[in-house]
């Protein structure tokens, strides 16, 4: 072969070469630009002096006499990325007004709707506050939450939209990264955000390019490198 048809052949390999690594990166822009997050209420429960996101929603749990559940509106991606009530749970301070009594219980609450920048347009939030519900002894979290801060407001999958009437409007909707809303499926009853799952269950909590498009890139690039090596035995 000679220098020139060598040449010849080098161009159009480094041309496809560049085509190739172009898209790749126009899937993963691709897969970035869709990190969304959640805005919703998430439920805590007090893990010593810390909070741990709850796995079950609060009208599947009925706390002990004594326990610590906290609520906190934000926006978030995922569990691993939601935002904790702002007050470490403590209930000898929440209830310290609220004496024991035979047949009720005492459940800790610290309701926190979060800061201005995870509020609906148009909407400020209330104070941060808590409130020690005293209930029957086999009420659940969510009927706790009902005795001391009505009203509230769920969805048809029993998520809790509102609490003490914040916000007036929306549940689980998604937030894009320039800040602009869509409708979305919305987070589960339990209070998980929802995010980019299937039908199988898989969810994608980290915001970054999805399976399928990995797999995507990686046949890209697969079929660069096969024709990089047909090119050669051609010479």
């Amino acid at each position: 072969m000679t220098r020139t048809s060598s040449a010849l052949l080098r161009t159009p390999v480094a041309g496809l070469l560049a085509v190739l690594l172009a898209a790749s990166a126009v899937l993963l822009g691709a897969g970035g630009a869709q990190a969304a997050g959640y805005r919703y209420w998430s439920f805590w429960e007090a893990d010593g002096t810390s909070w741990a996101y709850a796995t079950q929603g609060p009208s599947l749990v009925r706390p002990d006499d004594g326990t610590v559940q906290g609520f906190r509106f934000a926006v978030s991606e995922d569990s691993a990325d939601a935002d904790r009530p702002r007050r470490a749970p403590d209930f000898a301070a929440v209830c310290a007004d609220t004496p024991a009594k035979d047949g009720a219980k005492r459940v800790a609450l610290v309701i926190d709707p979060g800061t201005a920048e995870d509020a609906p347009d148009g909407e400020k939030p209330p104070a941060l506050r808590t409130a020690c519900a005293q209930v029957a002894p086999d009420a659940s979290s969510a009927e706790a939450l009902a005795s001391v801060a009505k009203p509230l407001r769920y969805d048809s999958s029993a998520m809790i939209c509102a609490i003490s009437g914040y916000p007036r409007t929306g549940c689980g909707e998604q937030v894009s990264g320039e800040g602009s809303e869509k409708p979305s499926e919305a987070p589960s009853a339990s209070s998980a955000p929802a995010t980019a799952a299937d039908d199988d269950g898989d969810s994608d909590s980290g915001g970054g390019p999805s399976a399928g498009l990995l797999v995507g890139i990686g046949a890209v690039l697969l079929l660069g490198v096969a024709a990089v090596f047909q090119a050669r035995r051609r010479r």
